[in-house]
Parts: C-alpha cells; sequence; structure tokens
C-alpha cells in the first residue's frame, strides 16, 4: 500500500511541473527549456532556507518567487533581445547551474537533514510520511489547477490564451504579446520551481543536475493527457495532466523492474519512450483518417 501510495505521490508532484510546461509548450506555443534549471533552483533556495532555519511554508514560496524570477529572465531574453525560445531557455537554464550552485553554498548538492518540511509539519497531524506526501500533492495539484482554472476564464488569461493562438490578431487588438509572454514565462517556471522546491523536501536534499531529463517528464506528462483523454475543458485538462504524470511514472516504475537492466541504459528508454508519446497523436490521426476512408467506402 505504501509503495502504491508513493508512486501516485511522486507521480502527482511531477504533474505540477508538467502543468508549468503545458503552459508554455500548450498555451504560448514556446518551447522553453528554462524548467531544467528552474528545478533545481527551487530545490536551492529551499534547501537552503530551510538550513538557515527558515519556515519550510516560507521557503517554499521564496522557491516559487525565485522559479518566476528566472521565468522572468527567460521572458525579457526572448521578447526584448528577440533570441529564440528555444535558445532563450537553453541561456537561462545554463546561467542558473551557477548560480544554484552559489545559493547552496558552493557546493553541488545540499542536505537538509533532520530540519524541518512542510511533509512533517503536515505528519504531525498523525499521518505517515507517505500519507503527508500524498495528502500534500495532492493539495498542491488540486490548488495549482483552481487557481489557474479561474484565472484562465478572466480578460488576463483569455488575452494570455489568445497570444498562444494567433499573435497578429493580438496585437490588431491591442495585446501587448511580449508582457503576455513574460507573464506565461513566469507563471509556468514559478510552478517547474515548486515541483522542485516539493521533491527536494520529500527526497531530503536539492542536487544541481536534478533538473536534468524535466522536460521529458514534463512534455510525456502532457501528451500522455492529451492521448488518453480528448475534448476537455481548460479545468478538465489541467487535472487530467496529473493522470499523465501518473501513468508515465508507472511506466517508468515498470521499466526499472526490467531483468538485469543495465542502469546506463534507463536514459535510453526514456527517450524511446518519449518518442512513442510523442507519436501517439499522429498514430491517432492516421487511424481516425483511416476509419473515415472504410466508412465512406
Amino acid at each position: 500500500m505504501d509503495f502504491v501510495l508513493s508512486s501516485l505521490s511522486e507521480g502527482l508532484l511531477w504533474s505540477i511541473m508538467a502543468i508549468g510546461i503545458f503552459l508554455t509548450f500548450r498555451i504560448l506555443d514556446i518551447a522553453d527549456m528554462t524548467a531544467e534549471g528552474a528545478f533545481p533552483l527551487g530545490a536551492a533556495v529551499v534547501a537552503s532556507q530551510i538550513q538557515a532555519g527558515q519556515n519550510p511554508w516560507l521557503a517554499t514560496l521564496f522557491s516559487i518567487l525565485a522559479g518566476m524570477l528566472a521565468g522572468l529572465v527567460s521572458g525579457l531574453l526572448h521578447t526584448k533581445m528577440k533570441i529564440p525560445a528555444l535558445l532563450t531557455g537553453i541561456v537561462t537554464l545554463t546561467g542558473l547551474y551557477s548560480i544554484n550552485i552559489k545559493i547552496m553554498g558552493g557546493v553541488p548538492n545540499l542536505s537538509i537533514g533532520d530540519s524541518s518540511t512542510i511533509f512533517k509539519s503536515v505528519m504531525g497531524l498523525g499521518l505517515s510520511n507517505e500519507a503527508a506526501v500524498f495528502a500534500v500533492s495532492i493539495s498542491c495539484l488540486l490548488l495549482v489547477c483552481l487557481i489557474l482554472t479561474l484565472l484562465m476564464k478572466t480578460q488576463i488569461g483569455l488575452v494570455l490564451r489568445s497570444t498562444g493562438d494567433n499573435i497578429p490578431m493580438s496585437e490588431a487588438n491591442g495585446v501587448n504579446v511580449d508582457t503576455m509572454k513574460i507573464f506565461g514565462y513566469m507563471i509556468s517556471n514559478g510552478l517547474v520551481a515548486l515541483c522542485g522546491a516539493l521533491f527536494a523536501q520529500t527526497d531530503g536534499f536539492s542536487d544541481v543536475t536534478s533538473g536534468t531529463g524535466t522536460i521529458v517528464v514534463g512534455l510525456s506528462a502532457v501528451i500522455l493527457a492529451e492521448v488518453l483523454i480528448h475534448d476537455l475543458t481548460i479545468g478538465g485538462r489541467l487535472l487530467s495532466i496529473g493522470v499523465g504524470a501518473i501513468v508515465y511514472r508507472l511506466i517508468i516504475l515498470n521499466i526499472y523492474e526490467i531483468p538485469n537492466l543495465d542502469q546506463n541504459l534507463v536514459r535510453l528508454f526514456n527517450a524511446i519512450l518519449l518518442a512513442l508519446v510523442l507519436f501517439a497523436p499522429e498514430v491517432q490521426k492516421r487511424l481516425k483518417i483511416r476509419g473515415l476512408k472504410l466508412s465512406s467506402n
């Protein structure tokens, strides 16, 4: 039971990061690599703050703000300096590598040790460690989905979505698309940093390389959600990403269970899995077209 709860919790935590990637990838139509630097940034900030005696809830908030600052930098590089989106993310995450080490006191990893975390504070209510992680992860996911759903129904949210759909039309209607892109970058990387902060508190440490592969996990969760569940409102789509993240996590766990698996090949399997997931929508499209042709005949 604890193993199942732990797997579900990890999938739910990853879904918070996946929602952040969804905002840039689907809403703004931007491939943002900043996530791979924002994730360890959130972990570094929360670990250093907790070690300094800061309240873990406040330290987690600082992590979100740090992630939003990283998103601001990427947004400015992309919109004001006209650097292509993909290169913008690479520039920011490269710079964040040094910044993250600096935040952790010049070391590549930093242990939280026995210091208080938000999960330990929830355990004070009488929950086990696994139950506390699950309670916090699902609460964070629902809260994020609720806030973003309400935001997307406001004028700002509608303008943000129109910016990703059709920039010329948005500009013709007086929308400052650069501001909207920067806003999207900030929200996205704030969520990614939140995910990094939560994982640092569950693992008990932060590591400067922890962000490697986060973009793979996020994209896989988003695409899996779109393949598994169709035609959803924005709120339903955000919640479905949690399902996609859990499914992805279960697939990865099964890969690790392969007998005599060479651990050096794990990332190769992850890459193959991502390729298959990205190919899935095309397969669905081809099958649908073939079905239409057969029915017309």
